[in-house]
């Protein structure tokens, strides 16, 4: 069975024939050049919006907006400062059929991101400014993020139709890592019709939802599940990640739950590490939903960092991959 096809069978809630790991690349990620970046490795990226992302080696590249960048400095102003990129004419045949080209269908699934709303109006407006414009501005965010919704989903049907992808990210991380950065009702008033709008055109589309939000965001899980999500990461253990597991069992496949924080920057006693990692799977490897992330914080060249990635590889490979069929 191919990293593909034991994936999509844990994401349908089926017992997989192994435990799916990044170890073993299950999925072809599309870097869509119209949207946000979740990573920024070649220097300043620019989105449709007129965002500038910018990454750092120091963290692993991921995208964030450019600082001392503030696009709407008024909401109430939203429609002379805001300008998006005009697409009439664009290529979107030609365009995808150069990345269908290079994407190996056969042993991952081709997966697509986006949904970030509250991430792009904190990108437009700082994050202090996008939290006092929901509090003194709500109806004029909500007219805002109407105005952005319908060319984030004309890209996302785009993008549906020419690459046929099986998995859909919904990415927009909500929550510091102690606590979200507003209510649930608040998240319920503001974002969730845009996340449902698009759970709603990618379920039509034979899409499975993998819902990506750092933090404690355990407070939202319902309203995922109602949207029709059916796996998280990074699920990072600020929640209650075995409660979690207990309580949904395999309608949320969990991506995460790993402590790579305990073991940044130092080098890993490798039996206090094998048993950690044995602790990890026995927990949440159970009745399926889990996709093994024992990741190890620090840069790719760190040889400290390198040695213990070394040491998680070889236990997946020893204990963790064939977890089903020796338990």
């Amino acid at each position: 069975m191919t990293p593909k096809e034991n994936y999509l069978r844990m994401l349908r809630g089926e017992i997989p024939e192994f435990v799916p790991s990044y170890i073993e690349p299950h999925q072809a990620p599309v870097r869509e050049e119209l949207l946000t970046p979740q990573a920024v490795p070649d220097g300043p990226f620019v989105t449709s919006l007129g965002v500038t992302y910018v990454g750092s080696p120091d963290f692993n590249n991921g995208a964030m907006p450019a600082p001392n960048q503030i696009i709407i400095d008024d909401i109430t102003k939203w429609r002379d400062q805001l300008k998006i990129r005009d697409v009439t004419g664009r290529d979107w045949e030609g365009y995808y059929k150069k990345i269908n080209d290079g994407l190996d269908r056969e042993n991952k699934c081709v997966s697509i991101d986006g949904g970030d709303y509250f991430l792009t109006l904190v990108s437009l407006m700082g994050f202090e400014g996008a939290l006092v414009a929901m509090y003194e501005e709500p109806e004029t965010v909500k007219e805002l993020l109407e105005h952005i919704s319908k060319f984030y989903t004309m890209v996302l049907k785009k993008q549906l139709y020419y690459l046929k992808p099986e998995i859909y990210v919904l990415m927009d991380d909500d929550a510091a890592f102690r606590a979200p950065f507003f209510s649930l009702e608040m998240y319920r008033e503001f974002f969730k019709p845009f996340h449902k709008l698009h759970a709603g055109i990618v379920l039509d589309a034979g899409c499975v939802i993998d819902r990506h939000d750092c933090g404690k965001s355990e407070q939202f899980i319902d309203d995922w599940l109602e949207i029709g999500v059916s796996a998280w990461n990074p699920a990072q253990i600020t929640n209650d990640c075995a409660g979690i597991k207990k309580k949904y069992g395999s309608r949320l496949a969990l991506s995460g739950c790993w402590d790579g924080q305990a073991w940044m920057g130092k080098k890993a006693d490798e039996k206090a590490l094998r048993d950690a990692l044995a602790e990890y799977t026995d927990t949440f490897a159970p009745g399926g939903g889990f996709t093994f992330s024992a990741m190890m914080s620090g840069p790719m060249d760190d040889p400290v960092a390198n040695e213990n990635r070394e040491t998680v590889k070889r236990f997946y490979y020893d204990y963790v991959r064939d977890w089903y069929k020796t338990h």
